[in-house]
């Protein structure tokens, strides 16, 4: 009888929606299962998607060069693909047959994916809005990466201790720019 009562009890304060507390208690447990659901989708989503986001880079007629440059100093694994060796070779001219469609250098700790510039009837405007940022790698480590790069470059700010750690900076022989820090030790 006693579970008979309170289940009435419980059945008329809800039809009768007469106590505030139960309907805000009712909709914070709504919104509560609302956000569960939605963090439960969100993790769902972020563990399938295979999406990533890459450092990409236009070059003018030098990609493959550049590429092989950095792929040189950094390792990992380089493709490339050039306008002819792909299936959009016939939507381009011959003349643009040479030049690179899709370049990847990736390995566990870089990701840059590349190309020439692919529209004849556009100019590319090299901006100073795209940087690659290299860091956490020991202070030897970037020295040696930093030298190596600097190489042809104009070197803006110079590899050196600074309060935050060893710091430098520069635009490479094919006007990338590059940040570099390394913790102190």
């Amino acid at each position: 009888m006693y579970i008979r009562h309170k289940f009435l009890t419980a059945s008329v304060l809800i039809l009768c929606g007469c106590i505030v507390g139960c309907a805000l208690h009712s909709s914070a447990i709504a919104r509560s299962a609302a956000a569960a659901q939605n963090k439960t989708a969100q993790t769902d989503k972020e563990q399938s998607s295979k999406m990533q986001l890459s450092t990409y880079l236009l070059f003018d007629g030098d990609c493959k060069q550049a590429m092989e440059f950095y792929h040189s100093i950094l390792g990992g694994d380089l493709t490339v693909t050039t306008v002819g060796e792909s299936p959009m070779k016939n939507v381009f001219p011959p003349s643009m047959h040479a030049k690179v469609v899709n370049a990847r250098l990736k390995s566990a700790t870089i990701d840059i994916a590349a190309s020439d510039w692919l529209r004849p009837n556009q100019k590319r405007i090299q901006g100073n809005a795209v940087c690659l940022y290299l860091s956490g790698g020991t202070p030897a480590e970037t020295t040696a990466i930093f030298r190596r790069l600097s190489e042809g470059a104009d070197v803006t700010d110079a590899l050196s201790e600074q309060p935050f750690g060893l710091y430098g900076a520069l635009n490479d022989k094919f006007g990338i720019r590059w940040m570099f820090h390394a913790n102190k030790q």
